[in-house]
């Protein structure tokens, strides 16, 4: 009886603890089961927010489709009168009033008629980019803190003018001074209607030292140095600007101006002693003004009707003299150019 009363025993103690382990293996596999529940409901979350996050960046980009739905009380500074393929844009937007507000971005399309597309990496208030469509426009948008457009800018047209020097050979021929001439046509002096500053001054401040650091590059026959004395012996000249208006051109020196009215007098082909050529296209004053020289004479590359983007100028009373001066001829750009400008107009040629 004791035996089987034993056996018994064991037998019950044994169920007992079978049914507790299998009762703590089904504990263990909810609780894992809910803990992988929790992770997945956690890593749900973090989808879902960064979803949300990817949604909203979305919308903050692409609101209004792009157009967007904001006062143009942005201006955008730095705008070249035009720029020549792949010159860097620098632009720079400023609003016309304080704000909290700094995140911005600016926006870019080829036309008009195309829809505005995000540029990359520019999220302040300066654009650095490059000239490579004639025409494209860039604007630049001021978002608040609800991702909604709280200013933005005209449009910024990017005009391209290689003035036929880039990949047009013909037009770099010419350029250079080869030419023959029955190519050469009459022009009327609008093709230099403007205003105009000498860059005599850019270069005695230093800022056109690059200019002759990058022709000393092109051509080892002269010095960085001697073609700053080259040109500074050209571009020499106490009339600091020049305007001219219809038939009327007025020169501006030491704080005085004076002005005279004249007429088209011919064109004279030239030859240089390094075998190219140049045009002067003469100018003669139509009354009689002792303030004002009797002819004045331009030179500026081109040898047919087009408007003048620079020029180099001679004048005085003898018109056949005139012609023999090649040592010194100041030089003008327009004056809304700055110095920067005016560097990457020579650079570019």
């Amino acid at each position: 009886m004791f035996i089987k009363k034993s056996m018994v025993k064991w037998a019950s103690v044994l169920m007992i603890s079978t049914v507790l382990a299998a009762c703590q293996d089904s504990e263990t596999e909810q609780d894992a089961a809910e803990d992988g529940q929790d992770q997945t409901a956690d890593s749900g979350g973090e989808e879902e927010n960064s979803h949300d996050h990817e949604e909203e960046e979305h919308d903050h980009e692409h609101s209004n489709g792009n157009d967007h739905d904001a006062p143009e009380d942005i201006d955008i500074q730095g705008l070249a009168d035009h720029y020549h393929t792949g010159d860097t844009v620098n632009l720079t937007a400023e609003l016309n009033e304080e704000t909290d507000n700094d995140h911005w971005h600016w926006y870019i399309r080829d036309n008009e008629d195309d829809e505005w597309e995000t540029v990359p990496d520019q999220e302040n208030s300066e654009f650095t980019g490059e000239a490579s469509i004639d025409g494209q426009e860039i604007k630049a948008v001021l978002f608040g803190d609800d991702h909604e457009a709280y200013a933005q800018s005209s449009p910024a047209k990017i005009v391209i003018d290689d003035h036929g020097h880039g990949d047009d050979e013909d037009s770099q021929r010419i350029y250079d001074g080869y030419f023959e001439d029955d190519e050469v046509e009459d022009r009327e002096l609008s093709d230099w209607e403007g205003d105009w500053q000498s860059v005599y001054p850019y270069l005695q401040d230093g800022d056109l030292d690059e200019v002759f650091k990058q022709k000393a590059q092109d051509d080892e026959d002269m010095t960085e140095e001697e073609y700053k004395e080259y040109y500074e012996e050209g571009y020499e000249t106490e009339t600091e600007r020049i305007v001219i208006e219809g038939n009327t051109v007025t020169f501006f020196e030491n704080g005085e101006e004076s002005s005279g009215e004249y007429k088209y007098d011919g064109y004279e082909i030239l030859t240089y002693e390094a075998g190219n050529k140049g045009v002067r296209y003469v100018f003669e004053l139509t009354e009689d003004n002792e303030e004002m020289p009797q002819y004045i004479q331009f030179s500026d590359h081109i040898i047919s009707p087009e408007e003048s983007h620079h020029f180099h100028l001679y004048w005085g009373d003898d018109r056949k003299e005139l012609l023999e001066e090649v040592t010194h001829w100041p030089t003008y750009y327009p004056s809304e150019l700055d110095s920067e400008e005016i560097v990457n107009e020579m650079t570019a040629h």
